[in-house]
């Protein structure tokens, strides 16, 4: 799109062509008024000067002509730039450039022009963007700040029994654990975003490593009273970053419990495929609606707000930012009422 949008050089044919006109013709007038002036009269002083004049007043024409020039082909364009540019630079990211020519008939400037709108227009988005983030931030961390803070006071109770006592004690607990996994999400989310270089990958034993992390699980399952089905291909081994896989696991198998409701099923299949392996999390929750498919990777989205003391939003937007930058892919199916699925393709030696 680039190389389309570049437009013609400083130096074009046409204006080449019109320069050495601009030559040829004072080159032609000189010598018509010479050959005028010699004529009329045989005094070499006298055709010399007159001649000198008349290369004077050409120059100045040209000089006066190239001043115009200047003025409308570079300095309006350029002075229009560095506006643009300062109010970018203050702040500003509502700045738009009108180039000059039609798309198909750019210069430089043009180009330039439009480069800086899509600059402005990026820049606008990502300060929208953070100051959602800032919001969203101080809303998730204020509710359990505030959980905490008015439990303990009331453990500050002497007359609180000790079935209270416990229940407060819990809620305290639950409260700052939501808070503390708010936190390393965030941590973890702004470091995959903001890192320059890529994760260090090894080799591995994805299917034990997948299992493994599936058995962290294995007392919340039988706690909800949830059916587990897993379908792994043996030995299957990959080069990529255990640490990474294993946010991604702990996030798609922490949201298949979470929705899927007592007597349901959950799903985990690891298939390989040569090249590539899928992974597949599927679970008879109540499923997301298009609308929600949609937008489920953005920070801080929730589509059911009924589990939204279950967790901050921020567990999908950090396990799609694990798999892009693992060069992978992620996609979710879902149907209302009849549960989600979440299908992960990674390359074996990425």
């Amino acid at each position: 799109m680039r190389d389309n949008k570049r437009g013609k050089s400083g130096f074009t044919f046409l204006g080449a062509l019109l320069f050495f006109a601009l030559i040829a013709l004072i080159m032609q007038i000189a010598i018509l008024v010479y050959a005028y002036i010699a004529e009329r009269t045989s005094d070499k002083g006298l055709i010399a000067i007159l001649v000198l004049i008349m290369i004077v007043i050409l120059s100045a024409i040209c000089t006066v002509c190239d001043i115009i020039r200047r003025k409308i082909m570079v300095d309006k364009p350029v002075s229009s730039i560095l506006e643009a540019t300062e109010k970018i630079a203050s702040g500003d990211f509502n700045v738009r450039l009108e180039p000059r020519h039609v798309y198909t008939k750019y210069d430089e400037y043009d180009v330039i022009m439009e480069n800086l709108n899509t600059m402005a227009s990026e820049l606008q988005k990502s300060e929208v963007l953070k100051t959602d983030f800032i919001s969203n931030v101080s809303h998730e961390i204020k509710t359990p700040l505030a959980i905490i803070q008015s439990y303990a006071k009331l453990l500050n109770n002497d007359s609180l029994s000790s079935e209270d006592r416990e229940k407060y004690t819990q809620t305290l607990i639950s409260a700052s654990k939501r808070l503390s996994d708010l936190i390393s999400n965030i941590l973890k989310l702004s470091k995959l975003e903001n890192q320059g270089i890529p994760p260090e990958r090894e080799r591995i034993n994805l299917t034990e490593a997948l299992f493994c992390s599936i058995l962290t699980f294995e007392e919340l399952i039988d706690k909800r009273g949830i059916e587990l089905i897993c379908d792994f291909d043996e030995d299957v081994s990959i080069i990529s970053s255990p640490s990474y896989l294993e946010i991604v696991w702990n996030n798609l198998m922490s949201n298949a419990i979470k929705f899927t409701p007592k007597g349901g099923k959950v799903s985990v299949s690891l298939k390989d495929e040569g090249e590539k392996v899928r992974v597949v999390f599927k679970d008879t929750g109540c499923g997301i609606s298009r609308e929600v498919g949609g937008r489920i990777f953005e920070k801080f989205y929730q589509g059911d707000t009924s589990h939204k003391s279950e967790g901050n939003g921020l567990g999908l937007a950090l396990t799609k930012k694990v798999i892009d930058n693992l060069g992978g892919k992620i996609t979710v199916e879902s149907e209302l009422g009849k549960g989600t699925s979440f299908t992960i393709e990674l390359y074996k030696n990425a």
